[in-house]
């Protein structure tokens, strides 16, 4: 194992949840305004994922006020205070950008039967 790579797993967060695109997710971030701090939740579907180790991030898609609203977040970033499941989601997609087209109920993303 090179430097860069001890380096990287020092940083790395370990307490990440085991989600995939099609859950629901709480995502709590730091922000920071002036000189006050506070924490923000962005709840939305995870719509794409990328693996990785430092550079792992996920897509998550909300819809506020009528309008359909996407981030993506590092998950290892160190503003990012933790990750919470919701909902798991039923889907045969690895990315669910198809989501961006559609409106209303037809947005929806049925629940996955945990057996």
């Amino acid at each position: 194992m090179n430097v860069i790579e001890m380096i990287e797993q020092e940083s790395m967060r370990h307490d990440v949840p085991d989600f995939r695109p099609g859950d629901t997710v709480k995502v709590h971030i730091r922000i920071i305004e002036g000189n006050k701090e506070r924490v923000q939740v962005y709840e939305g579907v995870v719509i794409s994922q990328h693996r990785g180790t430092m550079g792992a991030s996920i897509t998550v898609r909300k819809i506020s006020h009528g309008v359909g609203v996407e981030k993506t977040f590092c998950i290892h970033n160190p503003r990012l205070e933790k990750i919470e499941l919701v909902t798991r989601g039923r889907v045969r997609r690895s990315k669910l950008y198809y989501l961006r087209d559609l409106r209303g109920k037809a947005a929806r993303i049925k629940d996955k039967d945990i057996k």
